[in-house]
């Protein structure tokens, strides 16, 4: 009888620990389930906070960029504003009347190289009219919203023009700015001897008013085209003047060159 009840014992006793080993795993289970939860939640919100997903406040960099965008809004509206100030009401175009008030509320002449040199930063493509587009382009390129403003940039546009690199550019943009027909590759002899006098005349004096007096005088050429045109650039920066003893007419000179060439030592008998 005592052994039976002793066996028992050792049976209850086995379930008992098998039981609170069980109950002691599902535990451990939890834990680590709880832990794995944990974990998670906080590799979440890292990665939240590494996306931009959190919600906090816009950074230095991004009040900057929010105040710069404001400030350039503002700018642009300011330009179109004096665009159309200046602007013919049924075309939406500064045609030359818009550009001589212009002209005037700057106190520049309407004649002034400078208004050329402004006509080529807007890019501008038809002569005597600023589209918005190009009044845009050309105002923002000079950080001007104003008439004043617009006044105070022409000295540096000069001198941003008169730059070796660009002047070239500036050069060959006056001869096509000109071009007012459609296909026209030429233009008469009194435009081109006004359009050189403006542009190359405070450059190389001497050289553009002998060639103009040529110009008037002979009687072979009534156009001048691109090629002649750029080509006198050229004979202006490379030829030494007056005494042209490096001038080869041998070379890839336009024919109206050589013929000025000749025309002057005739000039100073």
């Amino acid at each position: 009888m005592g052994l039976k009840i002793h066996v028992i014992i050792l049976n209850l006793s086995e379930r008992e620990h098998k039981t609170c080993s069980s109950s002691s795993f599902s535990l451990h289970l939890a834990r680590l389930d709880s832990s794995k939860s944990f974990f998670l939640k906080m590799r979440r919100s890292s990665a939240s906070k590494k996306t931009g997903q959190s919600n906090s406040t816009p950074n230095a960099a991004d009040l900057f960029r929010s105040a710069s965008s404001k400030a350039s809004s503002k700018e642009s509206e300011r330009i179109d504003s004096l665009f159309y100030s200046y602007a013919n009401g049924s075309t939406g175009l500064i045609d030359p009347e818009g550009i001589e008030a212009l002209c005037a509320d700057m106190e520049v002449d309407h004649t002034d190289v400078r208004v050329l040199m402004l006509a080529w930063k807007m890019k501008a493509e038809e002569q005597g009219y600023f589209t918005l587009d190009e009044w845009r382009r050309g105002l923002k390129a000079l950080r001007a919203d104003t008439v004043s403003k617009l006044k105070k940039a022409l000295p540096d546009l000069e001198k941003e023009v008169r730059r070796t690199s660009n002047f070239t550019d500036f050069y060959s943009y006056a001869f096509q700015y000109c071009l007012t027909e459609e296909k026209q590759k030429s233009i008469d002899i009194e435009s081109i001897c006004e359009l050189l006098t403006l542009v190359l005349g405070s450059t190389f004096p001497a050289q553009v008013n002998l060639f103009v007096e040529y110009l008037k005088t002979q009687n072979d050429y009534k156009v001048i085209n691109m090629d002649q045109w750029m080509g006198f650039f050229r004979f202006c920066n490379e030829i030494n003047f007056p005494t042209l003893n490096d001038y080869d007419p041998e070379l890839a000179w336009p024919l109206i060159l050589d013929n000025f060439v000749e025309w002057l030592p005739e000039k100073k008998k």
